[in-house]
């Protein structure tokens, strides 16, 4: 099978083998949960339920905000203790739900549902009144990504399978332990598009994967399965699109542009439970990580769990970690404190003995061009740090600055240890949020 991929891309060590042969463990929550009402782009969800009140597992607690917007569920049975601001990953004060778990998990009763039973747009609405989010660290609604304008137009379905990031198994184990919900959640959304193929794209570092999931899909005439070089950032969409069909999009496309539509192995198994089981999302698989973990393994999450109780169930620290990030070394953010609710969009938790990002001295450009070697967008990244170090924004833009998907990629080749990732983002950040005024 060829092996597909794109220009540019990096091939750091994955960290991968800390835990990907160790199966998921399920985890029991203790204690308070906390539910961020913004887990989601777009508006923040509004709460449907107030303090004292009794909640049961699987009940909504609050209702989609807007269009692009989601519903927020209870993971378990228990009484609202308040809704107040609580601190998130990113740092920020996110006004919450709490609720005091009563650790009996008393269920609401889900109404299943035949796929092929019911229309489209009851397909869409299930998925909509279930909160389903892209759970690869996206957090955009799933229902507005399943509704373009022209659904005919859209040729292909990508569940992004590639998992790039290093350290990360959590898609990994997904797809060795439950590849049936994989399949069925793909061909549910097939439904909703009549002219579209299925494609599941897995990086060939897990042939295990490809192997099993070609299996399931040797009867299916509307499912392939394509091999993809194992580089990073394979996963990125803009990417992957690339690789696997040959399309490009830039910064003012969506994916349909390309006639393509690409969600995370986690949100296609939502969108199985969701319409298949009638389960709102309440769970997800995070990997727990790194070399001062004592045990580092996968664990299906009641989404609104802390931070502190994963690092307990993964044995605890050996050693004091110097870093901690949530997600991924590449893309994840960097905590200064544990005591942070996981989220929809919650995908690993990494601690790191060494910071060794932090020990690195920047020194000049000696303009070697390995950054525009690796730069996946065919930007130019010394160019764009140094408009955003003067805060040239005109300058920016005339470089395509807004073509950088932030990935990483020219920070860790460049030898002078310039953050030039950093500056970019920060940048774009401006830019983006000016462009919203």
């Amino acid at each position: 099978m060829a092996k597909l991929t794109f220009h540019g891309g990096i091939h750091p060590y994955d960290g991968k083998d800390l835990s990907k042969d160790k199966p998921m463990k399920v985890i029991v929550p203790k204690g308070e949960m906390v539910y961020p009402l913004s887990q989601h782009i777009g508006a923040p969800a509004v709460p449907v339920v107030a303090k004292g009140d009794h909640v049961l597992t699987g009940q909504m607690i609050a209702e989609a905000g807007g269009f692009v917007s989601a519903p927020i569920y209870s993971s378990v049975s228990g009484t609202v203790k308040a809704i107040e601001p609580r601190r998130v990953v990113t740092g920020d004060m996110v006004n919450s739900i709490i609720i005091d778990n009563d650790g009996l998990f008393e269920e609401v009763e889900y109404t299943p549902h035949d796929p092929q039973e019911i229309s489209k747009q009851e397909i869409i609405e299930l998925i909509k009144n279930a909160g389903v989010v892209g759970m690869g660290g996206a957090g955009f609604p799933t229902h507005v990504k399943l509704s373009p304008k022209e659904p005919e137009k859209i040729d292909y379905v990508i569940a992004n399978c590639a998992e790039c990031e290093p350290y990360l198994t959590s898609d990994y184990r997904r797809m060795l332990e439950e590849p049936e919900k994989l399949v069925e959640g793909l061909k549910i959304i097939l439904r909703l598009f009549d002219n579209a193929r299925g494609i599941l794209a897995v990086e060939d570092n897990k042939p295990d994967c490809i192997e099993i999931l070609k299996k399931l899909t040797r009867d299916e005439e509307r499912i392939s399965v394509k091999a993809l070089k194992t580089k990073y950032p394979q996963g990125a969409e803009r990417q992957l699109i690339y690789a696997v069909t040959g399309r490009a999009i830039n910064s003012s496309m969506l994916p349909a542009d390309a006639g393509c539509v690409v969600d995370n192995v986690d949100t296609v198994v939502a969108i199985y439970h969701a319409v298949k089981e009638g389960k709102p999302l309440m769970n997800r698989i995070i990997t727990v990580t790194g070399d001062a973990v004592n045990d580092p393994r996968n664990f299906y999450v009641r989404i609104g769990m802390n931070y502190k109780d994963l690092i307990e169930e993964a044995g605890g620290f050996k050693t004091e970690p110097e870093k901690v990030v949530s997600g991924g070394p590449m893309m994840g953010f960097a905590l200064f404190d544990l005591n942070v609710p996981t989220t929809k969009t919650a995908s690993a938790l990494l601690c790191m003995t060494k910071d060794e990002v932090s020990a690195m001295e920047p020194s000049p450009c000696i303009n070697c061009g390995r950054c525009v070697e690796v730069c996946p967008g065919r930007v130019v990244p010394k160019k764009l740090a140094v408009c955003a170090a003067h805060g040239d924004e005109e300058g920016f833009l005339a470089n395509h600055g807004m073509e950088c998907c932030e990935c990483g990629c020219c920070s860790f080749v460049c030898p002078a240890k310039r953050q030039l990732t950093q500056s970019i983002k920060s940048m774009r950040k401006i830019l983006l949020a000016k462009k919203k005024k």
